[in-house]
């Protein structure tokens, strides 16, 4: 698809002039949305790809949760649990080995292609041999691009077998199966577009399973498909009408990049757009006295942290890491900028997660801080920089831990840019200090866990980019406890195990843990059925409609 600049030309209006109109920056004022349409302003500059195999991104999780399909997905009336999406029924050898789905009938992809056990097979292949940042969530149950098509394989057209390595407790398995890396996708189609690969020591296969064409293009199955990504300008998505379920009430939803909160709130107030995504404090109040306007929430698996790269020898030292801690205003950043949109907490797991530890023991201590950076031997501090996605919340946190760490004589330079440019940097290890989110992957708390606490291989060629990966961090008996855990089978056992883990990753990690997000959205009154769920991939547009 080209990625010309964004004012819709007449090959790809659908609703003539007005739609237009709606895409472009500067809308003009009391601007209308189509009675078809569902306008969202969003900050989605993290875009990198929109393949589920590379995809890892949270703008594009929510995309992903609505263009394609899983075997399962999480149960929003129960988060418990899963439940099947493409998969009718599964089963579950006794030795917990074994997982065997058999697929509702009749399925068919966008394209029209009928959907099949061998399109599964060939979706986990693809995900595995890419290697790309989600490729670990299937990796971990022991899948390699050597083994992957014995290991995940069409025992027939309807029937898709997955064997893993060890005897996991199936919720876990199950969860990681919702993971939108799982995503189904259309292996005629795909196969049309892929590209040769000269094979080498880093990449052994011959061609790129589409996956040049998938970073654009589209082949899914779910209640929308996939029109048109613009980097940095918009999402286009259409209605599915060979999606399987029920259909989607609106013609096509369209996400506007808008990262800032004041434009998001007026151009709801104008009729630009019909939902805003990232509002702060301030706008959500006027929004709330807005007779023509309403707010939803719903509390998010996210965390919000900073990170300490320990490629760096300052911030290596235990007393520097220990010293961050002290050094972040909770309380006023409680009260401002996350006001409504986050709650101040400290631990990796969030609430209502398996295990979860409620304790926030840090709190601005600048006396403390400079105790320990002078046992660091660094009495006057240092210089250091810090990468930060150009929006809210994250800038506004950043300029305030960079007021509180100057009072202990910190001096930080905050790098701002894009969130592509930002997570490259991020993932190549090419950071000092990084302020993000992370949220889960999946339900269950070897997402998170797995992350801040495991690093199986510290070398730059290591595979799993996990958050301590990504910031160096060597933990081998912390990776061993956190490989224990994910074993335990009784439930009490297991939360404990969790528990420790966090105590352990408070007092020494390279985390500094902020707050946990509270997703808020404003929207016109005649929207119905518009609803966040508690994982962005979960923030499903098909019910929505317009009065």
């Amino acid at each position: 698809m080209m990625m010309e600049k964004f004012a819709l030309r007449s090959r790809i209006l659908l609703a003539g002039a007005a739609m237009s109109a709606l895409l472009l920056a500067g809308a003009p004022a009391g601007a209308v949305t189509p009675a078809d349409t569902l306008v969202e302003g969003f900050a989605i500059d993290d875009i990198i790809s929109m393949d589920p195999g590379e995809a890892f991104e949270l703008s594009t999780a929510e995309v992903t949760g609505n263009t394609y399909d899983l075997l399962v997905r999480l149960d929003l009336s129960d988060t418990s649990k899963v439940k099947g999406d493409l998969a009718e029924s599964w089963t579950v050898s006794d030795d917990g080995f074994t997982y065997t789905f058999k697929l509702k009938p009749g399925l068919k992809f966008a394209s029209g292609n009928p959907i099949t056990a061998a399109d599964v097979a060939y979706s986990f292949e693809r995900a595995v041999k890419l290697d790309k940042s989600p490729a670990f969530i299937i990796g971990q149950f022991g899948i390699s691009g050597d083994n992957v098509t014995e290991k995940a394989k069409a025992v027939d057209d309807t029937t898709f077998q997955f064997t893993v390595d060890k005897g996991y407790a199936p919720s876990f398995v199950l969860n990681c199966l919702s993971a939108t890396v799982a995503s189904v996708v259309d292996a005629k189609l795909v196969k049309e577009h892929v590209a040769a690969v000269t094979p080498s020591a880093d990449y052994k296969w011959d061609n790129d399973f589409g996956n040049a064409w998938l970073k654009t293009g589209y082949a899914g199955s779910g209640v929308y498909k996939l029109r048109e990504w613009r980097a940095n300008e918009a999402v286009v998505m259409e209605r599915n009408d060979n999606y399987y379920g029920e259909k989607a009430k609106l013609a096509r939803i369209i996400y506007r990049n808008m990262k800032e909160s004041s434009a998001q709130r007026l151009a709801l107030e104008a009729g630009d757009i019909d939902v805003a995504r990232n509002l702060e404090p301030n706008d959500l109040d006027a929004i709330a006295k807005n007779a023509d306007l309403t707010t939803t929430s719903a509390p998010k698996g996210t965390v919000y942290y900073i990170s300490l790269n320990q490629k760096n020898p300052n911030l290596a030292k235990p007393e520097v890491r220990q010293a961050f801690k002290y050094l972040v205003d909770y309380d006023a950043l409680g009260s401002t900028i996350l006001k409504g949109i986050g709650e101040i907490h400290q631990t990796f797991l969030p609430k209502g997660v398996l295990g979860e530890l409620d304790e926030n023991p840090f709190k601005l201590d600048v006396a403390k801080a400079k105790e320990l950076l002078a046992k660091a031997g660094m009495p006057d501090g240092f210089s250091v920089t810090m990468d930060v996605r150009s929006k809210q919340p994250e800038t506004g946190m950043a300029e305030s831990i960079q007021q509180t760490l100057g009072q202990a004589g910190i001096k930080l330079e905050i790098i701002p840019g894009d969130g592509k440019q930002t997570l490259t940097k991020y993932r190549a290890r090419n950071h000092d200090i990084y302020i993000g989110q992370w949220g889960q992957d999946y339900f269950d708390p070897n997402s998170n866990a797995q992350t801040f606490a495991s690093n199986p291989d510290n070398s730059d060629a290591g595979k799993s980019h996990t958050l301590a990966w990504r910031n160096s961090w060597d933990i081998p008996d912390l990776t061993k406890e956190t490989e224990a855990a994910l074993l335990e089978k009784d439930a009490g056992k297991r939360a404990d195990m969790y528990k420790d883990l966090e105590k352990k990753i408070l007092d020494t990690s390279p985390f500094v843990i902020i707050h946990q997000q509270l997703e808020v959205a404003g929207l016109r009154k005649n929207l119905k059925g518009f609803a966040l769920g508690p994982s962005f991939d979960s923030n499903f547009v098909g019910p929505v409609s317009k009065e």
